[in-house]
């Protein structure tokens, strides 16, 4: 399952597995262990990794490549442009290219929302406690940004993440390049079904994080009771729907039994894969709204184009 890949609206080819990488970046002893679990992902099969700025784990993502001894091109990359730095795109992307010490197959903006840029505060707040927004720019400029950056020679594509139907159409009106991809979570409680549809008709693939939904949907009872029928893990269920949608996945896991887990994909019938549908609820689990504000880091649902939002 490893070697299937996904061929971009560019042509650039993407293992449909991959790993993320995240660590809280405010967490030295999580920093520490990243180069360490990201080596065991390329021992255990896993040639995609999903990092980003914003998650300060780019260095060891660097540094795991070089000490696997797997040659770079056999390895795809994907990092993403901070939320607070879409006033100084060709800036931040020389950063990650510095950390990572490597070309980029994949720059994603991470966030369509622009945060105000302080320097040390990636979350910079107003006096009520809601995230400080900035109108300096919109995604439509930030795009533009990342557009030239295909000049460089240091990046292979780029997309978006956390992109509507509505941000999307947006983004589009301007665009000269069509974002190959659109990272978004996505899981059986929120299966996104009308985005997919509308990136296919796009040309722009679907990857998902938070593919397993947590424990919160590896615990649901229809998909318990499939993971029983194969003796396979609810977790490996779920993964193996994502990947009969199509769907790019980057489940995360530091542990390197579940990192085995992740890249082994059972066999499950289209007919206990098509139950799984019917689990859809619009349910985020991710990024859900702040209780008080109401709003996802600066942005409220109507914003984002989250409407069919449900707690």
């Amino acid at each position: 399952m490893a070697n299937i890949k996904v061929t971009f609206n560019n042509g650039v080819e993407i293992p449909i597995i991959g790993t993320g990488s995240y660590a809280p970046p405010t967490d030295p002893v999580a920093q520490a262990r990243v180069k360490d679990w990201i080596l065991s992902a390329l021992n255990n099969g896993f040639r995609h990794i999903d990092t980003a700025q914003g998650y300060g784990t780019e260095k060891a993502v660097g540094e795991a490549i070089r000490a696997s001894g797997i040659p770079r091109e056999e390895i795809f990359v994907t990092t993403k442009l901070p939320w607070n730095h879409q006033t100084r795109v060709r800036e931040s992307f020389e950063k990650s290219y510095e950390n990572l010490g490597t070309y980029i197959d994949l720059y994603l903006m991470h966030w369509p929302q622009a945060i105000v840029y302080e320097e040390g505060n990636d979350m910079p707040l107003n006096p009520d406690g809601t995230v400080k927004t900035t109108d300096e720019v919109n995604f439509n400029q930030t795009w533009a940004e990342m557009e030239k950056l295909l000049e460089t020679g240091k990046v292979r594509s780029i997309g978006v993440s956390n992109f509507s139907i509505k941000t999307l159409e947006q983004l589009l009106k301007t665009a000269k390049v069509i974002p190959v991809t659109n990272q978004v979570e996505m899981h059986p409680y929120l299966a996104q079904n009308e985005l997919r549809e509308y990136c296919k008709k796009k040309g722009i693939t679907i990857t998902a994080y938070t593919p397993s939904g947590y424990s919160i949907v590896r615990n649901d009872p229809l998909i318990v009771s499939i993971a029983k029928k194969y003796n396979v893990t609810p977790n490996q269920v779920i993964l193996a729907w994502h990947i009969s949608r199509g769907t790019i996945i980057v489940p995360k896991s530091e542990n390197s039994e579940r990192q085995k887990e992740n890249i082994t994909i059972p066999d499950i019938s289209d007919e206990d894969l098509g139950k799984i549908w019917s689990l859809d609820r619009g349910q985020r689990i991710c990024n859900k709204p702040n209780e008080k504000t109401g709003q996802v880091y600066g942005w409220t649902l109507e914003q984002f184009g989250w409407v069919n939002y449900r707690s």
